[in-house]
C-alpha cells in the first residue's frame, strides 16, 4: 500500500494548567533519571574527536553523522553512523551541537559546533562509544557489566525491584491520563488484546473504564502469565508475538515497538494486522521524538532515553519520529493512522486495518 493511500490525524491535547505544571516536573524528573547519558554522550564524542572532523575545514561546516564517521573511524567500515546521529541530536539540546535542516532531497540533519564549544571541543575516552564503533552480538550495558541488563536484575533482587519501580512511575500517571478521557479509541470495542501486558495492571485499568470490554486477553510470555493473579474478565494467554497474536476488536501494547528493530516491528505490526478485523485499531502507546530540537524539558527527556535505551537494547532498540511509525504502519498494511498526543513522554499511536 502506498503512502499517498494512507490516511493521517493528528489529535492535539486539551490540558489545563494544574495538569500542565504536573507534567512539567514529571519531565524534570525522567529527564532527571537519564541525565547518565548527557556525561556518556559528551565523553564518546570528545574520545571519537567529533569536533575535530567537523571543523577538519576550518569552516564548521554542518556535516552529516554520515559524513562525520568516516573522519573519526576511517578504518572501520562497521561504524554506525544512525547512533552517532543520535548523540549529536541529544547533545544539541544542551548547547554542544547545532542542528541544521536536512538538505533538499536528503533526509538527515547536519551538525556544527556552537561558537561557545567550538574551543573547548576542538582542544579536547565508555558504554556510549562502543555502541558507535561497530556492531556486535553484545549490547553497550552487556559489554560493561558481562550480561545482558535482564539477566543482570533478575540475578539482583534490588535492582529488579529498582526497575519495576521506575517502570511503574513512568507508566501510571500516563494510564491515568488514557481511561480519563483523553483518549476514546476503546469506544466500542468488545474485545481488546493486550501484548506485552505484564500481569495484567493496565488491562484492568482500561477495563474498569470502558464497560464495552467485555473480554480482555493479556498476551505475554508463558514464564510471566504462569504467575500472573487471576482479574475478572481477563484471561491470560502466554505466548510468541512474533509468531501470532489473539484475535481482537483492538490490540493495545505500550512501551513493546521501542526495543525492536524496524523489521521486528514490521513482522509484529503484521501478526496485528492479521489477528484483527476490517476496521480494528492497533493502539501503540510510546515515546515519540519531536522532530526538531529544542532545550525543553521535554524533548531532553525523551533524547536522553532514546541514549538509555540504545545502552540497554543496542541499535535496534530506539525512540522514533511520528512519521517514522505511520511508514512502519503502511508498510505492515495499515492504510489509516493517528497520533493522539495526551502525555507528555508517551503517544498514542492508532493503527487502523
Amino acid at each position: 500500500m502506498s503512502p499517498e493511500k494512507s490516511t493521517t490525524a493528528v489529535v492535539q491535547p486539551e490540558i489545563d494548567e494544574t495538569s500542565d505544571a504536573r507534567n512539567e516536573a514529571r519531565l524534570k524528573i525522567m529527564e532527571l533519571a537519564n541525565m547518565i547519558s548527557i556525561p556518556m554522550a559528551l565523553n564518546a564524542v570528545v574520545r571519537l574527536k567529533v569536533a575535530a572532523a567537523i571543523w577538519s575545514s576550518g569552516a564548521n561546516t554542518p556535516l552529516t553523522a554520515a559524513e562525520i564517521i568516516p573522519l573519526i573511524l576511517p578504518n572501520n567500515p562497521d561504524a554506525d553512523a544512525d547512533n552517532l546521529a543520535r548523540l549529536l541530536r541529544l547533545l544539541t539540546t544542551y548547547g554542544v551541537f547545532s542542528e541544521h535542516p536536512p538538505m533538499a532531497g536528503d533526509g538527515r540533519r547536519r551538525y556544527s559546533l556552537t561558537e561557545h564549544h567550538q574551543d573547548a571541543l576542538v582542544r579536547a575516552w565508555t558504554l556510549v562509544d562502543h555502541a558507535v564503533v561497530g556492531p556486535t552480538s553484545k549490547t553497550p550495558f552487556e559489554v560493561a557489566n558481562g550480561e545482558p541488563a535482564y539477566d543482570y536484575y533478575g540475578k539482583n533482587d534490588e535492582m529488579n525491584e529498582l526497575m519495576q519501580r521506575a517502570m511503574a512511575g513512568v507508566s501510571v500517571p500516563f494510564m491515568k491520563a488514557i481511561v480519563g478521557g483523553g483518549y476514546d479509541g476503546f469506544d466500542g470495542v468488545g474485545r481488546l488484546v493486550d501484548v506485552g501486558g505484564s500481569a495484567g495492571d493496565c488491562l484492568k485499568m482500561i477495563m474498569s473504564k470502558y464497560s464495552c470490554i467485555k473480554e480482555g486477553i493479556n498476551f505475554e510470555l508463558p514464564e510471566v502469565v504462569a504467575q500472573a493473579p487471576q482479574i475478572p474478565g481477563v484471561t491470560h494467554v502466554g505466548g510468541d508475538m512474533f509468531k501470532s497474536i489473539p484475535s481482537g476488536d483492538a490490540i493495545f501494547m505500550k512501551w513493546v515497538l521501542t526495543t525492536w528493530s524496524d523489521d521486528e516491528i514490521k513482522l509484529i505490526m503484521k501478526n496485528c494486522y492479521e489477528a484483527l478485523p476490517a476496521g480494528g485499531k492497533l493502539i501503540a502507546c510510546e515515546p515519540v521524538l519531536p522532530d526538531t530540537s529544542d532545550d525543553s524539558h521535554r524533548t531532553r527527556a525523551l533524547l536522553s532515553g532514546d541514549i538509555f535505551v540504545m545502552t540497554i537494547y543496542g541499535a535496534k532498540g530506539r525512540h522514533r519520529m511520528e512519521e517514522e511509525y505511520r511508514q512502519l504502519g503502511i508498510s505492515a498494511g495499515f492504510p489509516h493512522f493517528r497520533a493522539v498526543h495526551i502525555d507528555y513522554f508517551f503517544t498514542v499511536l492508532e493503527f487502523q486495518k
